[in-house]
């Protein structure tokens, strides 16, 4: 796996003075809450589903949809939406700038993301992530068998998958190369070629009078100062989501191919596309 992506110039962070940081404790005491009561009812919520059906979640993932749409709301961070999430069994893709990525995708629709193997041993955001399904993986050749059951079962159980294959956060100006190793694992016999991918396209427009890179997340940028930008900033601007027409997996001969095409869709509706 390659190293995170870094930028030579990395932003000065914007002071926030008094009205501020008045400003981010509100809102941050706001999504908080919001955050907390969240937990509360998918943890209790997801008893009930482990006891009535099992693995499948057809509750706990609305719940998700909800408090991220709450969240941005107390963030101030309007969505544009084109286009709409499919509702066929497969996963979803997108390009990746920022932590502000899981909110603006989970208040789309119930998805479950596929993240790296060491999130799940961070303090706190671990069981979080376990909490709300993430799938745990290693992206590597070597362990694309054990991905290929992993994705088999969850996508069996109705689950929508989502992954970065850019595997790492930019400053939201580019899209870097998609890698290929996970999509290995949607080409399974088991689902007969039903599967789709969804490509989708996450692209952020700064607040009036900020540089362009004001939403991105990347390299060794500090989580804690990055969230009291955003909750502390006078004025917001928007992130446009497109949700691109779903490519049928049997339809491309193999992963390398499918990646480059769900890349295509992807940078065809970002404004730096062409970058990487």
């Amino acid at each position: 796996m390659k190293p995170t992506w870094h930028s030579d110039d990395a932003p000065e962070t914007p002071r926030l003075g008094a009205v501020g940081a008045l400003r981010a404790v509100l809102r941050g005491t706001a999504l908080l809450l919001v955050l907390l009561t969240g937990v509360s009812a998918t943890a209790v919520l997801r008893l009930a589903e482990r006891l009535l059906h099992g693995s499948e979640r057809p509750w706990t993932g609305w719940i998700t949809v909800l408090v991220c749409r709450l969240a941005l709301v107390c963030i101030g961070l309007k969505v544009r939406t084109h286009g709409a999430p499919m509702r066929e069994k497969g996963v979803i893709v997108a390009n990746h700038s920022s932590w502000l990525d899981i909110f603006v995708l989970n208040a789309g629709t119930p998805l479950y993301f596929v993240s790296k193997e060491e999130v799940a041993a961070w303090p706190g955001i671990g069981w979080l992530a376990r909490l709300t399904g993430t799938v745990f993986v290693r992206r590597e050749a070597r362990e694309a068998g054990r991905q290929k059951t992993v994705f088999e079962t969850r996508i069996a159980e109705g689950h929508r998958l989502l992954f970065f294959p850019e595997g790492t956060s930019t400053d939201g100006q580019r899209v870097l190369p998609f890698k290929t190793t996970l999509f290995a694992a949607l080409y399974s016999d088991r689902f007969a070629g039903e599967i789709r991918v969804q490509p989708v396209t996450v692209a952020y427009q700064a607040p009036k009078g900020q540089e362009a890179r004001f939403y991105g997340w990347w390299g060794d940028m500090d989580f804690g100062s990055h969230l009291v930008q955003m909750l502390g900033a006078a004025r917001h601007g928007q992130v446009d989501v497109t949700w691109h027409a779903p490519i049928q997996v049997s339809s491309v001969p193999d992963r390398k191919a499918l990646a480059r095409s769900v890349e295509a869709s992807v940078r065809s509706a970002h404004p730096k596309g062409g970058d990487q």
